[in-house]
């Protein structure tokens, strides 16, 4: 029997004093009545458990709002456009003038089925960011498949500035080769002036230095950085992250693209980048700029890097690595350097801070200085080094002492 029913049979029937009974059950004397009260009303029904929801609720998202939101994010979802939390609340704010938060937003869509579950994502605080200082000081650089509608395949090549995610040049080729790769760099260094560093993989539309053992000479996009004074930087191989930015933008592109009808030919798909594009740079908040600024916006409100400017902060570079053999590996200037460090940490994860030639290796867990070094470019092996007067010490896979250059 609930505590209420024993309540209301002592005070209704047995009739006690409501002091005698709100002592004995352990209740306050106003409960008492308010539930003789609502006995006497409904009867039976006053046993029956209650909400404890408030009655009205003035903070509560106006059903238009509601709408609103839902709508957008359909729209935005079936022009294969980004509909997260953050897009929704700036569109919102920018053409609807009304300003809810992002919390509010997610609440909704989640509550509407909407969002879809990727427990395997990773979390963005799991990645290191790097981001160029200012517009035109990096360049990346990438090219992508795409079919038309009678499964020709095309290749889609993009120019992206890497401080404002700004898209400088995305056209459409048969086959992306050197000359198309030197000729749209021309074309956008006529539009946006010329950068002061490139980013890109190492496909040999961009590189040669893998290509015939190392020696072979300069492509036609080396040879005009050379001439433009222009830095060129190439990932390490497999690691596509390092250009991870332009990767991106082509996901987007491509979800873009999906949500189109077919092309039917290059000179169609080239209208629909076009399109795309425009809308990228001068529309699209970008959820990765401050106050998700459009690209557009971050690109032109800075002053530009240009050829010969010097090294800007951004040229710190932070590495994650494994000791292996008793040494780690860095690439400098397309050249690799084997650093050795010592037998007794294999295995160990380390840090490198590396500006320059200036090297500093660190021990992940313990945060300890192990190394310290500034690498000689003519040198490929930089050994532990050795006690005052004794020899030095072999490190990773190579037990012989390398000759002084």
């Amino acid at each position: 029997m609930s505590k209420a029913r024993l309540v209301i049979t002592a005070v209704v029937l047995e009739r006690r004093p409501v002091s005698e009974v709100a002592a004995s059950y352990g209740v306050s004397r106003s409960w008492i009545y308010e539930l003789v009260a609502r006995y006497r009303i409904e009867g039976e029904a006053a046993f029956a458990p209650r909400s404890r929801r408030a009655r009205s609720t003035p903070q509560a998202t106006a059903p238009a709002t509601i709408d609103l939101v839902l709508r957008l994010r359909r729209q935005l979802t079936s022009r294969g456009l980004d509909a997260g939390a953050d897009t929704i609340v700036w569109h919102l704010d920018h053409h609807h003038r009304i300003r809810v938060s992002r919390a509010t937003v997610y609440r909704i869509v989640r509550r509407a089925g909407l969002v879809v579950a990727e427990p395997a994502k990773k979390p963005r605080s799991s990645y290191i960011r790097f981001q160029a200082e200012q517009p035109n000081e990096t360049w990346q650089s990438d090219f992508t498949h795409h079919r038309l509608a009678n499964g020709t395949d095309t290749e889609i090549l993009s120019w992206l500035d890497d401080h404002s995610r700004y898209a400088l040049s995305v056209t459409a080729h048969r086959r992306v080769t050197g000359p198309a790769v030197v000729a749209t760099f021309r074309s956008a260094i006529a539009r946006h002036g010329t950068p002061f560093s490139t980013l890109t993989d190492n496909g040999l539309v961009f590189t040669t230095r893998f290509a015939g053992g190392g020696k072979t000479s300069r492509n036609g996009f080396e040879s005009e950085l050379v001439k433009l004074r222009v830095r060129q930087k190439n990932s390490r191989p497999n690691h596509p992250t390092t250009c991870g930015k332009v990767e991106r933008f082509q996901q987007t592109m491509k979800k873009w693209l999906r949500a189109e009808p077919p092309a039917a030919t290059i000179s169609e798909l080239q209208h629909r980048l076009d399109a795309f594009v425009d809308y990228y740079n001068q529309q699209r908040p970008h959820r990765s700029l401050p106050y998700h600024a459009t690209p557009a916006v971050a690109y032109n409100t800075r002053p530009k890097a240009t050829p010969g400017d010097h090294q800007p902060a951004a040229e710190l570079r932070v590495r994650r690595d494994r000791v292996k053999e008793g040494a780690v590996s860095l690439r400098h200037d397309g050249q690799l350097h084997h650093i050795g460090i010592s037998r007794t940490l294999e295995g160990t994860r380390i840090i490198m801070l590396i500006y320059g030639l200036d090297v500093r290796i660190i021990n992940a867990a313990t945060g300890e200085i192990i190394r310290a070094l500034t690498i000689n470019p003519e040198r490929r092996y930089h050994g532990t080094g050795a006690p005052i007067g004794g020899p030095s010490r072999p490190y990773g896979p190579h037990k012989k002492k390398q000759p002084e250059p």
